[in-house]
């Protein structure tokens, strides 16, 4: 079953994705304004089971997707998480002992099937094809052992960037990485129950059909069971957070000279298992 958040005739719903269209389930659960806050209560096998009785409610064409957690405490991204993202640095350095982290705001991602946003200020507009985890049982320092029962969903994410101002200052990124609508996530939720769904999946990264990004999350050099324990150690985790996890080399920075996002372009990005985000682009209206 698939977790989804969406709008419907400016009214804001979560629901199960299906086929036939979405079937809206918050109308049944008042209590639970977001998928958040069902994660958070615990209650996805709930809400599912609900599902499974139930017909669609919006057919295809009658609604818009959204982020499907919009309201997390927070957003962790992690960078140069694969062995030859790394070495696309050319700086000689193995890969280090240690994982790049950024915070990523939940404005600066949209839904599936919406644009990616190009701002007038750069065209420097990059794709990263990752995974994101949502955790469903909070916890601090948690075991890396234990780590892998406290997420709760996985879903899709373009971790989209805007390449010279994660150059603007010496130590941080977070400028590049926080453009609204630059970046997307979804479609859906699909809820974690076997290590084997993020263990060692395919992830791809497909720009007009042309791949780009292709790798397997068993080659990541910080295994999302590490970045749990990692993240947990310093600021306490919460049910909806989410991680970012990592995209594989072959971002269009990296091609000489760089292939930006345009206008008019198709990123898709598919996780295995988990299934397709597939965005347009389009230039910001002022």
């Amino acid at each position: 079953m698939k977790l989804a958040t969406f709008t419907a005739e400016d009214q804001h719903f979560w629901g199960a994705a299906t086929p036939e269209g979405m079937i809206a389930l918050s109308p049944d659960f008042p209590q639970w304004p977001s998928l958040r806050d069902v994660i958070a209560a615990g209650a996805i096998e709930q809400v599912v089971a609900a599902a499974r009785e139930s017909a669609a409610t919006h057919p295809e064409g009658s609604f818009a997707w959204n982020i499907p957690i919009p309201d997390p405490e927070k957003i962790i991204c992690v960078g140069v998480n694969f062995p030859d993202r790394n070495a696309e640095y050319r700086d000689g350095q193995d890969a280090p002992p240690n994982m790049s982290l950024f915070p990523r705001f939940p404005r600066s991602f949209t839904g599936h099937d919406q644009p990616l946003v190009r701002p007038p200020e750069s065209h420097q507009l990059d794709y990263e094809g990752e995974i994101a985890i949502v955790i469903g049982k909070g916890g601090r320092r948690i075991p890396e052992a234990e780590a892998l029962s406290h997420i709760a969903a996985l879903t899709v994410c373009n971790e989209g960037t805007v390449r010279d101002w994660v150059r603007h200052a010496k130590f941080n990124v977070t400028q590049g990485k926080n453009w609204d609508n630059s970046g997307a996530m979804g479609p859906w939720l699909v809820p974690f129950t076997d290590p084997d769904q993020i263990v060692d999946i395919k992830l791809t990264t497909r720009v007009n059909g042309e791949v780009r990004q292709e790798d397997r999350t068993g080659r990541m050099l910080f295994p999302v069971a590490r970045q749990i324990a990692y993240i947990s150690t310093f600021t306490t985790l919460v049910p909806g957070d989410i991680i970012v996890t990592g995209t594989p080399t072959g971002a269009g920075a990296r091609f000489d000279p760089p292939i930006w996002l345009k206008p008019g372009d198709v990123v898709e990005i598919e996780a295995e298992g988990i299934g397709v985000l597939r965005n347009t682009v389009a230039d910001e209206v002022l």
